[in-house]
């Protein structure tokens, strides 16, 4: 299960990567870090979409959003409407 996961969000990563503006950063766990402009704005127009908290904004950290990876089916949902809000 733990190989499933990783190779699912090694996969999840690799598609953001090809949004532009988007820029995934090295994350633990079953989280993504993801460098993008506007965050908050970025962040909140995506949980309009989906649902709150799909994207949040961590502190202490600039221009970044978090993602949590989740199935693939939702991962592509979670792509879809990143791909079209930025």
């Amino acid at each position: 299960m733990i190989d499933e996961q990783s190779s699912e969000k090694d996969r999840f990563s690799s598609r953001l990567a090809s949004i532009p503006g988007v820029h995934p950063l090295p994350s633990v766990g079953d989280w993504i870090l993801l460098k993008v402009g506007n965050p908050s704005d970025l962040a909140r127009r995506v949980n309009r979409r989906l649902e709150p908290g799909v994207m949040s904004v961590p502190r202490n950290i600039d221009a970044a959003v978090r993602i949590h990876v989740l199935d693939p089916k939702s991962n592509e949902d979670l792509l879809r409407t990143i791909r079209d809000v930025v």
